[in-house]
């Protein structure tokens, strides 16, 4: 009897605890730091670049070998005319032959392909660098702006209870007779305009989770927990850091593989060599006979074959150094870009939470406290109420833009030079 409880009452515990365990409640917060993990794992362009990674590495195995000997088989003297034409054993001189033949690179050209294909797996490693790069930024930024969001949301529950309160403000002004009937509705129109922007914000939240969901998948649909990221950002140190930025370190590689190729194409002016053994069989009145053969290539005209291929090389060398040249100028722009953004975007935070927040909070109170004394009229509380709602939210965008602008800097000098 307690063997068949055990038997069908164990399965059904593992079932309800799999699927407790499944229920949303379980599911880790959607901090930053979970997103980043989810994309870093989730990631399929960063799948698409371990693939790469692999594909070099093993292609870099075979890159020194020597090529795959060669089966000679053939027939020689073979006569096709006079009285022994078509026969394999009349003619003394007919032979069965089967050989084994070697090409061999010389060694410059070996060395070099060697030399290629580590370069291939090292610039393979930096383009996941930069693709990694790539993938935490966004997501970053997606997170960011979803947070943001929801910052928002909250904050609208706050003005509508603040609504509420106004409503109730009002209606006791109307019955003291100290404020005109036609008023009870200002109250229900800032409601409706409050239900506006709301509704504008389902949207943005649509748009935030979608763009989320590219990177981390399903899990984008969870609320965004935690807070805004607060990096240390050192502006001073960045500009010594922006060689080490993964878009600029992958032209080292890049350069080594443009050299080697280089290398490889001068290595074409020294010959290639190989080597042949065959062995022949004649008819047992004869001997059997072995061969063995050298071949040399001969570069003997360079300057219409080797030298045009070396000078290609040399032009695609010269290409990669303009361009790292280039991409360098492009992100000292950008660095010096973003240092100013962040640098606006913390005066502003700073600006905003020290006076132009407190101060239309205060504007709203004087003007409450001036209609509720019948000294003032209701116009003037909306729109103090208006611009102290503004205020409001637009501190949650310049916050949201210096966390971006401190993601942008830390992400691209800081973390990834670390």
């Amino acid at each position: 009897m307690y063997s068949t409880c055990y038997r069908t009452g164990w399965p059904l515990v593992v079932g309800l605890a799999a699927s407790l365990l499944a229920l949303p409640i379980f599911a880790a917060p959607l901090t930053l730091d979970e997103a980043l993990r989810l994309a870093e794992n989730n990631a399929p362009s960063l799948n698409a670049q371990d693939s790469k990674i692999q594909a070099a590495s093993s292609a870099a195995i075979p890159a020194g070998e020597l090529p795959d000997p060669q089966l000679v088989l053939g027939l020689q003297n073979f006569p096709i005319s006079g009285t022994a034409r078509g026969s394999l054993v009349e003619d003394d001189m007919t032979m069965r032959m089967v050989g084994l033949k070697q090409e061999v690179p010389n060694s410059y050209k070996r060395k070099a392909r060697i030399e290629v294909a580590d370069a291939a797996v090292d610039r393979a490693a930096a383009e996941r660098r930069i693709e990694r790069l790539n993938v935490r930024l966004s997501t970053t930024m997606a997170w960011i702006n979803s947070y943001s969001i929801e910052r928002k949301d909250a904050l609208y529950q706050e003005f509508y209870k603040e609504n509420r309160l106004l409503s109730d403000t009002v209606r006791a002004q109307i019955a003291s007779g100290r404020s005109q009937p036609a008023d009870a509705v200002t109250p229900k129109q800032e409601a409706a305009q409050l239900e506006e922007g709301q509704d504008d914000l389902v949207r943005q939240r649509a748009q935030a989770r979608a763009a989320l969901k590219r990177w981390i998948g399903p899990s984008a649909n969870e609320k965004p927990a935690g807070s805004l990221p607060d990096w240390q950002v050192d502006t001073s140190d960045y500009a010594h850091r922006l060689h080490q930025h993964p878009r600029l370190a992958a032209f080292e590689p890049m350069t080594r593989e443009a050299e080697a190729k280089v290398h490889e194409a001068e290595s074409e002016k020294h010959s290639d060599w190989s080597w042949e053994v065959d062995y022949q069989h004649r008819d047992r009145v004869y001997g059997d006979m072995v061969s063995v053969q050298f071949s040399f290539d001969l570069p003997l005209f360079p300057g219409s074959r080797q030298n045009p291929k070396i000078a290609s090389k040399y032009a695609e060398l010269n290409q990669i150094e303009a361009e790292r040249e280039a991409v360098l100028r492009e992100h000292n722009q950008e660095l010096e870009d973003d240092v100013a953004d962040y640098q606006r975007q913390s005066r502003a935070v700073e600006r905003s939470r020290e006076s132009l927040v407190p101060l239309a909070k205060e504007k709203v109170d004087l003007t409450m406290a001036s209609y509720r004394a019948g000294k003032g009229d209701l116009g003037s509380v909306i729109i103090a109420r208006r611009e102290f709602i503004e205020a409001r939210l637009k501190q949650i965008d310049v916050e949201e833009q210096r966390a971006l602008a401190s993601a942008r800097l830390y992400l691209a000098y800081g973390e990834s030079a670390q």
